[in-house]
């Protein structure tokens, strides 16, 4: 994570930035026509900062990556889900106060890790093929 800054990630970075993460991770699905999305990516941003190192900040533009805002039934934007071990663990849909994203940020780092060990694994292969 480059200076605090989110990653932006796509279906190509997904696995890797997301799934594959040694940190929980928070994802801002988006799309840049979406006013709301605008008015949270100034908050957002200033929280990459103050996490940076200890959670990861992606933005995913649901736009040019819908097969993976497809995959996790992202419906409105903004939705902010939160990632630990590669699971999602809590999701924010819509404009929030920033003083609410913060809290879930702080939930999550506290109670999330329990919550994805204790969750079962999900096999997301979808070739059809068996």
């Amino acid at each position: 994570m480059p200076d605090g800054i989110p990653v932006d990630v796509d279906d190509r970075t997904w696995e890797h930035s997301v799934e594959k993460s040694r940190i929980p991770v928070v994802v801002m699905f988006y799309s840049p026509a979406c006013s709301f999305c605008h008015q949270m990516d100034p908050s957002f941003r200033n929280y990459a900062m103050e996490y940076k190192g200890v959670v990861l900040f992606a933005r995913l533009s649901t736009h040019t990556s819908p097969w993976t805002a497809g995959r996790y039934g992202i419906r409105s934007t903004p939705t902010f889900t939160f990632f630990c071990k590669g699971k999602p663990v809590q999701e924010l849909v819509g404009a929030v106060y920033p003083a609410l994203l913060k809290k879930m940020i702080d939930d999550v780092l506290l109670h999330a890790r329990e919550c994805a060990d204790n969750s079962s694994l999900i096999d997301y292969e979808i070739t059809g093929y068996g």
